[in-house]
Order: C-alpha cells, then structure tokens, then sequence
C-alpha cells in the first residue's frame, strides 16, 4: 500500500527544472532589456552629440559653405573661420605619429611574443601598457618642458644639417629649430599611442597557432622568418585593425597636441614649423566665445568635422576586425 501511495505522489508533484525553467526565462528576459536598453542609449547619446554639433556649426557651413572646409584663414576678429589648417595639421601630426609608433609597437610586440624571456614578459609588458594610463596633460608637460628643449638643441639642428640636405624630404627638415612643431607633436602622439597597437599586437601574436610556428621552425625557418611569413599574414587584420584603432585615437588627443605644436594658424612646408589641430583650437578658444557668436559655431563646426573623421576610421577599423567568415 505505502509503494502504491508513492507513485501517484512523485507523479503529481512538479518538477522542480520546470520552475526553473519559468525563473531563468525571466531573468533572461530582464536581462536581455537591460542590454537592450543599454544599446540604445549609447545610440541615442550618440546621435545626440553628433545632431547637436551638427545644429551647433549650422551657421558656420551656411555662411562659409564648402570653403570653411577649405578655408586656411581663421580670423576671429574679421569674423573669417576655415577649418583647412587644423584639418591638415591633426591628419599629418596623426599619419606622421603612426609612422613613428607602428614600427616600435612592432618591435615592442615581437620581443614579448618571440624573443622575451618569461620572466620578463610580464614587467616590459605591464610596462607598456601604463603608458596607456599617464593623462595626456603630463604628456604634453614632459613634451614642452623637457622634449622640446632637447629637440631645440640638438635633434632638430642634426636633422636639418642631415636629411635637410637630401632631395625632395629634405624641405621638410628645414627651417628654424623652435623645438615645438608639428614633428614634436607627432613624437608625443607617437609615444601616446605606442601602448595601444603594442598591446593589440601583442595580443593576436599570441593567437597564433603553435603547430603552425613549430612547422615552419622545423623546415629551418629562422625566428623572422616566422613572424614575417606565418605571424604577420595569419594576423593581418586585426594587426591593421589596430594601427586604426590608434590612428583614431590619436586624431582626437588635445591637451598634449597643444602643449608642444606652436598653435600658428598657418601651414608650413616644414615639420619643424608651427601649426594646430582641430582638438587644439577648440581647447584654446571655445572659452573666449560668446554664445550665439560665429566663432562658437565655427568651433562647433570644427568639432562636427573631427566627429566624422573619428567615426570613419574607428568604424575603418570595426570593419577589419571583424571575424572571417567560416573561421
């Protein structure tokens, strides 16, 4: 009697997956909405701050059309704005940083991926990656205080009597060596962004396959060989991928930038010469700016322009990390 009892108990009581079954569906659920919501509002912020600049600069595009692009005067005083010299100075100072850093973040991540001991891996490594960490305001200190005096005195004077002379390049090592410039603010960027494209370099290096190293080592490939013919195709992309990461972050860096390039609104043949970006003109003169006023739009305009450079090369660099298909 008590085993036939049994029976119709354990078959009448529910089962305890199905009331789990129920809460983790909510949970999810919640959770989903949650990340939902999350999304959009990054989205929505975005949006935000790209229509707002854009209503912002409005006045500026309508009274100076495509030649505020263009424009290499920036005359508050007359009230003419053109955004050509700072265009140009934050994309030479950004290209010129990434030529500076990619062969060093290379270097930096072949020696702890290849040639590091284990011991000391970690250290350098840990080492790079706190670069990451100085606020760019004391890299713009240490780059006028102690880079361009040092630039003054002894590496612009040796570059100019040097490359200065050679064809074609050498005119862009000419001139008067002020010590701040667009070169200098290049080698701030440079050293900026080093720990960036060190560590994402780093990082897919050590995603390569053994077995496919270990191949090429036994057919009698020597230590470069390897990285150049197995490491650097198999990791390409996000290696590219990267350097654009970089780029975009170097296209936006104000304090430092401002520190140590001249800000002269004019474009010079020579790296050595003054110049300015779009970030380091908006530092300087969005808090002499009346609301309402020209220059507050043409500012804003600014701002708009180095929003969609920064878009394009970040969604540039989304676009080839983005995994393979089948891989």
């Amino acid at each position: 009697m008590s085993h036939a009892t049994a029976i119709p108990s354990a078959i009448s009581a529910p089962p305890p997956t199905a009331r789990r079954k129920g809460s983790t569906s909510f949970g999810d659920a919640v959770f989903a909405g949650a990340c939902t919501a999350a999304g959009v509002f990054v989205l929505l912020l975005l949006g935000g701050i790209i229509i707002e600049l854009f209503i912002g600069g409005w006045p500026a595009f309508r009274t100076f059309g495509a030649g505020f692009v263009t424009g290499t005067i920036w005359n508050p005083v007359d009230e003419v704005f053109g955004a050509g010299v700072s265009i140009y100075g934050t994309i030479v100072t950004a290209l010129l940083a990434l030529m500076l850093a990619v062969p060093l973040a290379f270097g930096v991540a072949f020696y702890l991926t290849e040639l590091a001991p284990p011991w000391l891996r970690r250290p350098v490594g840990t080492a790079v990656e706190l670069l990451a960490a100085v606020p760019s305001i004391i890299y713009g200190m240490w780059g006028f205080f102690l880079l361009a005096p040092i630039m003054a005195q002894t590496v612009q004077p040796w570059m100019i009597d040097t490359i200065g002379e050679l064809p074609i390049i050498g005119a862009l090592f000419q001139g008067p060596a002020f010590g701040t410039g667009i070169f200098t603010a290049s080698l701030v960027l440079a050293i900026m962004v080093l720990p960036f494209i060190a560590a994402t370099m780093r990082d897919v290096f050590q995603q390569v396959p053994q077995v496919y190293k270990e191949s090429a080592y036994g057919l009698g490939a020597t230590t470069w060989e390897v990285v150049r013919g197995v490491v650097l195709p198999y990791t390409r992309v996000s290696v590219a991928g990267g350097i654009m990461l970089g780029l975009g972050r170097a296209l936006g860096e104000t304090m430092a930038v401002t520190f140590v390039i001249g800000n002269a609104n004019r474009i010079s043949t020579s790296l050595f010469g003054s110049g300015n970006t779009i970030a380091s003109i908006v530092a300087l003169e969005f808090g002499e700016s009346e609301l309402g006023s020209l220059k507050l739009s043409a500012l804003l305009a600014l701002g708009f322009i180095l929003f969609v450079i920064s878009f394009l090369v970040l969604a540039a660099s989304r676009f080839l990390l983005r995994p393979k298909i089948g891989s």
